[in-house]
């Protein structure tokens, strides 16, 4: 075939294309319309998962299965405005990882209310003023937040999904080379992720210390011998362009993220709940709490203590194993966790991230 004809059809595709797609929209706008009289939730995690995991199992190529779910997730982005138009929180301001990782759940067709802090990511959902919230929880190089964690003592939200985000930093800059750059603004958990870097790149440096990536990205942009470490998504937001990709130390460093809300997924037969509990200070209290799961052989994926803060030496013990609350042996451990316990809460059972 010629270019010409090649293209021609392509065009037909493209036409075919768009017809299914606005017919998927169509049966999308019905879906909302019975959702609005079932009060069902209009995101629904699991279901997402079970469409994703259909759509990858047919792909027979040559696109990549990221590149499918890529479009698909701008696709049931646009389909799931249409149902009811979405408000998720994140720990701002724009342009940083948790803004990035927001548009990566949920898509473009969302809209997004940047919040101060984690607290008021929780505080904006609860008072309905979005209808879900995104928080970091662990990065695989720093460990858990604590204060996600924290937070959870005092709100009833749930876990209703979890996305993994690889952590990838870049130098934005307007300087044409590195030995232009005579100032860097960073924030300081990317500094770190990036000292041997630096130390073999940009040794001596004077560092500014900023709020979050995306003030150092909005500092550097107005300062022309200095640079930044931020994201790709704060480089189109303040026009700086990137100078160097990915000059983070460790190529396998990610974070966590979980999306909460009040949603109670349905079971997809790889899924996670996550859990906090207390037991009494005594000796063997918490080993004998934890053979809840080994007895019914439910793994534990995490495990972390926080301080009740109501008293001294008195912890919370958060976390998280595989499996759904429905699923019998989970049920199994759950019910005899709690008879080793002070409490158990249940914070959700949800679709595993992969």
């Amino acid at each position: 075939m010629s270019l010409l004809d090649l293209r021609k059809e392509i065009d037909s595709v493209d036409e075919q294309m768009l017809t299914l797609l606005n017919r998927r929209a169509e049966l999308a706008q019905q879906v909302g319309h019975t959702k609005s009289h079932t009060k069902t939730h209009y995101f629904t995690p699991e279901r997402e998962h079970s469409v994703f995991k259909r759509l990858l199992s047919l792909n027979k190529g040559p696109l990549e299965g990221t590149a499918v779910r890529s479009v698909y997730r701008e696709i049931i982005s646009a389909c799931r405005a249409l149902e009811k138009p979405l408000m998720v929180a994140f720990l701002g301001p724009e342009g940083t990882f948790s803004h990035l990782v927001s548009i990566a759940k949920f898509g473009t067709s969302c809209s997004f209310k940047p919040v101060e802090s984690i607290a008021d990511v929780f505080s904006t959902v609860e008072r309905s003023s979005a209808d879900y919230g995104l928080v970091p929880v662990e990065n695989s190089w720093a460990g858990v937040v604590p204060e996600t964690l924290d937070t959870f003592m005092n709100s009833n939200l749930r876990v209703v999904s979890e996305i993994y985000q690889p952590i990838t930093h870049n130098l934005l800059t307007h300087c044409e080379n590195l030995e232009q750059v005579k100032k860097l603004y960073t924030h300081f958990q990317p500094l770190a992720q990036c000292r041997q870097w630096l130390r073999n790149h940009l040794p001596n440096i004077e560092e500014i210390e900023a709020s979050s990536t995306s003030k150092a990205a909005e500092l550097a942009s107005a300062d022309k011998e200095s640079a930044a470490i931020a994201t790709s998504l704060a480089a189109e937001r303040y026009g700086l362009p990137v100078l160097c990709e990915h000059i983070e130390d460790n190529p396998s460093n990610r974070t966590r993220f979980l999306v909460l809300g009040y949603n109670e997924p349905e079971p997809t037969g790889k899924d996670k709940t996550s859990l906090m509990f207390s037991v009494h200070n005594r000796a063997g209290e918490l080993v004998h709490a934890l053979n809840a799961f080994e007895k019914y052989d439910v793994n534990l994926t995490m495990i972390e203590s926080r301080p009740t803060k109501t008293a001294a030496w008195q912890y919370v013990f958060y976390i998280d194993v595989q499996g759904h609350i429905r699923d019998k042996a989970v049920e199994k451990s759950i019910g005899l966790l709690k008879e080793q316990s002070l409490f158990v809460r249940v914070l959700g059972s949800y679709p595993e991230a992969v």
